[in-house]
């Protein structure tokens, strides 16, 4: 006589206990480029932790850091896929909405109580609608941070200085153009072979935050770090929408509330980790110098010009955030 499915289920539950409500797909997952220790990896564990206090048994949230779950390319595809609940990209918005660019515009933000009004003002009412008609939807804006440029070749003090200098940019177009207007020879490139390519020299240099520098060890495969600000970048907590659309309504709303709540400890982190991180960076032998930033600045003119020209609706995010520096 074969025995009851009554018999093997309470065989099973006397074995393994109850089943997990996890296994049962209400998973949520999030990915990120950064490694361990970044400010990336940081501040989607403390979000995790947040969320999954709120949520109990309702979800459980897991982190998938240091590209496990592919690059910020692929990450942003498998949202649209519905294979990735969640993740946390940065300049990559840029490849999915033009208008995202007008946070690669040079020396725009000016801080991050700045960046506060601009997301407020620019963020909310004009990019997340843009991206929600490419199929994606903006939780909460978080931050990848200010950044700078590092390389094997020599200290960069004006932009003249990157002449010829192979710089690793990320996947977004106006990186590329803002640093071929400086005269570099940009290539954008996946986070996760940055490093190896900084060793075997296919690329001089890269430009990054400190966290990302520190975290990913780039100081070890470079002489050069010049303090120039020149962009800083935000990032972003970003779901697919069809596949965010699915999830049970209170489930999003822990997410959603959760990921805006986890903005101000992600600034407090930032904040405090860029002189911690510098220092260590500059203690590992690294040479830092600061840049002029003025003549960045004056350098930066024609990046402007362009994006304006290009991008609908630039000019006007421009002189908002301009306005309420």
């Amino acid at each position: 006589m074969k025995p009851s499915r009554l018999l093997i289920a309470a065989a099973a539950f006397a074995l393994f206990g109850a089943p997990s409500v996890y296994a049962q797909g209400l998973e949520i997952k999030v990915g990120h480029v950064g490694e361990p220790g970044s400010l990336f990896d940081i501040s989607a564990n403390e979000f995790a932790k947040r969320a999954n206090a709120k949520l109990a048994t309702k979800a459980k949230v897991s982190v998938f850091g240091s590209s496990q779950l592919g690059g910020d390319k692929e990450q942003m595809q498998k949202l649209l896929l519905g294979t990735l609940e969640l993740a946390v990209p940065s300049t990559v918005m840029t490849s999915v909405v033009d208008q995202f660019g007008v946070f690669e515009m040079p020396y725009l933000v000016k801080d991050r109580e700045h960046m506060k009004r601009i997301e407020k003002e620019v963020v909310w009412p004009k990019l997340a609608p843009l991206a929600a008609a490419k199929g994606y939807t903006l939780l909460a804006v978080w931050e990848n941070g200010s950044r700078q440029i590092t390389n094997n070749v020599r200290p960069i003090v004006n932009p003249e200085d990157l002449k010829g200098i192979k710089l690793r940019v990320p996947e977004g177009k106006w990186r590329v153009k803002m640093f071929q207007t400086y005269g570099a020879n940009p290539s954008a490139m996946k986070f996760s072979e940055v490093f190896t390519a900084l060793m075997t020299g296919t690329m001089d240099g890269q430009e990054n935050p400190y966290s990302q520098i520190y975290s990913a060890k780039f100081h070890e495969a470079q002489k050069y770090l010049s303090i120039t600000d020149h962009v800083y970048t935000p990032a972003y907590v970003i779901a697919g929408t069809k596949r965010w659309e699915a999830l049970p309504a209170d489930v999003r709303k822990i997410l959603a509330d959760t990921a805006k709540e986890t903005q101000d400890y992600v600034y407090e982190t930032a904040a405090k980790m860029e002189k911690e991180l510098l220092d260590k960076i500059r203690a590992s032998g690294v040479a830092v110098n600061n840049a002029n930033k003025e003549a960045f600045v004056k350098a930066s003119a024609a990046i402007y010009k362009e994006f304006g020209e290009q991008v609908p609706g630039a000019d006007e995010m421009i002189s908002i955030a301009s306005k309420i520096r």
